[in-house]
């Protein structure tokens, strides 16, 4: 806030039962007409002040002492002002009175707002955050912890020690201490990023640290299945229960699109009727508690049916019969040798097979494929765009060699 009106007044002020010529010197600071007194301890004669200029009088070793000791005073006050100004803090007589008698706020500090910060997401987990975006931000508080440890030897950093040397230390340690490729420290850093905005809207720090650092994901080729690689395994015999089950499951997200987590927390009760009389699967992504609405292909529908009277089904209320996301890319891996796919087989190449092959190569149009998988915007569908040129280009190649 700026202050419409500033002054500063040295003045001599006498004391109860003070029956000597010498006076007490006390320094009025007054904002926007409202003053507050401060005494500098020192006394002067009433003959030899000026109380124009509000000074001592004279040339003696002593006038100049007590003047230059005023102007000292002076500048602290100044520095004061200047200092509140960058905190974007109300200047106020009493503020800066505060400030030059050493009565600051208690200082804050960067670990104990992070810790803050996490315990009120954690009050809010269920409501407006997910279980898996709290235990993010839980391990970027500990990278953050681990960070001042090693490089500052502190538990912990005052706020004013956050400019932009520590953010590009902090993201040269998650490469090379924590081995962090790019793409995992840009999310780091973009969690961090947070805690600091929250700071700077406070006014508790100046100004954004972050401000010249580039963010800056490199871009990752993701791995799909195509068609035919589809087919080998719906179609490929697995004599084994448990491979069976986990390529049911794969197949499942491969046709809905359902990540990990919301495939394992899917219930019966999801299960709706839609619009068109049909039925659909409505949920909420567990990540980012974006609403889902997914009409049921035939060969999801075929999936749910077998596995309706599955014993852990039945007993959970769960559509199918989950098991860990270890286990189950653990499974994956041999099911993918089996079936003669080299590729890595993961279950998140699932949800992009869905939004690939089943769905942008099927001519279903970037908006709706970008509901069914529960993006907030498109432009986070919009990279599978370039997935499916790159298959349009191969068959293409193909073709030339043809003609």
């Amino acid at each position: 806030m700026i202050e419409k009106s500033f002054g500063l007044l040295f003045f001599l002020k006498q004391s109860k039962n003070q029956k000597s010529e010498s006076r007490y010197v006390f320094l009025r600071i007054t904002v926007n007409g409202k003053s507050k007194e401060i005494s500098t301890k020192k006394q002067w004669e009433i003959s030899r002040w000026s109380s124009n200029s509000g000074r001592a009088l004279g040339n003696k070793e002593d006038s100049r002492t007590l003047n230059a000791y005023l102007e000292l005073l002076s500048a602290q006050v100044y520095f004061a002002k200047q200092k509140l100004t960058e905190s974007k803090k109300e200047i106020t007589a009493e503020a800066i009175k505060d400030f030059i008698q050493g009565k600051v706020e208690a200082k804050r500090m960067i670990l104990e707002i992070f810790q803050r910060h996490n315990d009120q997401m954690e009050a809010l987990v269920g409501k407006e955050f997910a279980p898996a975006t709290l235990t993010k931000y839980k391990t970027c508080l500990s990278h953050t912890r681990s960070f001042i440890e090693t490089k500052y030897g502190k538990k912990d950093l005052e706020l004013e020690d956050l400019n932009f040397e520590f953010i590009s230390e902090f993201s040269f340690w998650l490469k090379t201490v924590r081995g962090c490729g790019q793409n995992a420290t840009v999310k780091y850093l973009t969690n961090f990023k947070k805690i600091v905005i929250h700071c700077v809207n406070n006014g508790w720090i100046p100004r954004d640290p972050f401000s010249g650092f580039k963010l800056s994901k490199k871009e990752v080729e993701r791995d799909i299945l195509y068609k035919d690689e589809l087919q080998a395994i719906a179609d490929k015999e697995l004599a084994i229960e448990r491979l069976a089950q986990v390529r049911d499951i794969f197949l499942f997200s491969c046709y809905t699109g359902l990540a990990y987590i919301d495939v394992k927390q899917l219930k019966r009760s999801n299960l709706l009727m839609g619009i068109d009389s049909e039925p659909w699967l409505m949920t909420s992504r567990e990540k980012t508690d974006s609403s889902i609405r997914i009409p049921l292909l035939p060969k999801a529908k075929e999936i749910i049916n077998f596995y309706e009277k599955h014993p852990s089904c039945v007993k959970s209320g769960t559509v199918l019969p989950v098991l860990s996301n270890q286990k189950m890319n653990a499974y994956l891996k041999e099911i993918a040798d089996l079936c003669g796919i080299t590729k890595k087989l993961t279950f998140h190449v699932a949800r992009h097979t869905f939004a690939t092959t089943i769905t942008l190569t099927n001519g279903v149009p970037f908006e709706t494929v970008s509901k069914m998988l529960g993006h907030k915007s498109l432009k986070q569908t919009q990279h599978y765009a370039k997935i499916v040129d790159l298959k349009v280009s191969e068959d293409m190649k193909m073709l030339r060699t043809k003609l």
